[in-house]
């Protein structure tokens, strides 16, 4: 990592040190609601998009050159270690990942095999080519967190209320474990072969781990997340741990291990503080939706969470979840702006 990269603001806040202005990038920007993200695309299906490093290299790039912002997301999909290691699945337009064959036992947990750095080739390939265009700008890594992974595998698609994940949980501990114990070594060879790649840091996404209660998160989800923040630590890059939902779960999120704890929109981010405890920088948390509203509403918004972020130890200004698909890339760019000027040290 040169001495530029790792002086960034972003790398800076995240290692909770002084940095120039407030760091920002927003979750899904790569993609989604650019146009020229679409016209790129094209009728391309989103998993053979993942799997290009020309397209990866494009769209990470794209939010880059349009907004300014402080970090870059490499392009992909939580479910794409899934399909490398062979798993029959497919991210169908406007319902999300599908399985053909959801998995419920233990002779399906069998198929859930470890990845090696052969079966995503194309992931390392447009992370090296991302880390010489980047530069100074930092490269964010990401994947699933088992959590969220089994969920897709066992309901066969995203699910609202996740019963065949917690019928598993709660009826089937044993086979629960194995099945995340599985996907904990998937996700943590993942990441690592992204920073391996050049990644400066690494964010796990665990989408739907907010249905779980605290004290089942804590038997059930807690010791794998852990392993995986822990089998990163020799790598000495930040750790990012985001969830939806996860306003009673923001201690255990803390208490994982990753550096920076992202926080969704539902809770202040003093509060947030308060509730991960010491030793942690926050990251986020406009509400996407008010992307939607007139600049007046953004800029006052967005003005408090900077102020209510101040009292945590490291802040990076985001979103409390991804981009919606329909935001004016207009309203991103002055966002960021606005971030940029007004926390100016």
């Amino acid at each position: 990592m040169t001495p530029e990269l790792a002086d960034s603001p972003f790398l800076r806040a995240c290692r909770r040190l002084p940095v120039s202005h407030t760091p920002v990038w927003f979750m899904r920007q790569a993609g989604r609601s650019l146009p020229e993200y679409r016209a790129v695309r094209g009728e391309v299906p989103m998993l053979t998009a993942c799997a290009t490093p020309e397209l990866i290299v494009e769209i990470t790039m794209q939010p880059v050159r349009r907004y300014g912002v402080d970090a870059a997301i490499f392009f992909s999909d939580i479910v794409v270690p899934l399909k490398a290691i062979g798993i029959d699945l497919d991210i169908k337009p406007g319902v999300g990942p599908v399985v053909a064959e959801p998995i419920r036992d233990a002779a399906a947990i069998e198929t859930l095999r470890p990845i090696e750095p052969g079966d995503v080739s194309y992931v390392t390939e447009a992370v090296r080519a991302l880390t010489g265009e980047l530069g100074p700008t930092p490269l964010i890594g990401f994947a699933g967190a088992p959590f969220t992974l089994a969920s897709y595998l066992i309901e066969g698609g995203p699910s609202k209320n996740h019963d065949h994940t917690k019928a598993m949980m709660y009826g089937e501990p044993r086979l629960w474990h194995a099945m995340m114990e599985r996907l904990t070594g998937i996700t943590l060879e993942f990441l690592r072969i992204q920073i391996a790649a050049g990644a400066s840091a690494v964010q796990l996404f665990d989408s739907w781990v907010g249905a779980v209660a605290p004290e089942d998160y804590r038997e059930f989800v807690l010791p794998h997340t852990s392993r995986i923040f822990a089998g990163l630590a020799d790598l000495d890059v930040p750790r990012i741990h985001f969830g939806v939902g996860t306003g009673e779960l923001l201690a255990l999120l803390g208490e994982a291990g990753a550096d920076v704890v992202g926080v969704d929109w539902r809770v202040p981010l003093d509060e947030a503080a308060r509730r991960v405890g010491p030793g942690k920088a926050l990251q986020g948390n406009l509400d996407p939706a008010t992307l939607f509203a007139p600049w007046e509403v953004v800029e006052r918004r967005a003005g408090d969470i900077l102020a209510r972020g101040a009292k945590a130890e490291g802040h990076i200004f985001n979103l409390g979840h991804g981009v919606p698909p329909s935001t004016d890339p207009d309203q991103l760019a002055r966002l960021t702006d606005f971030v940029h000027r007004t926390s100016a040290r």
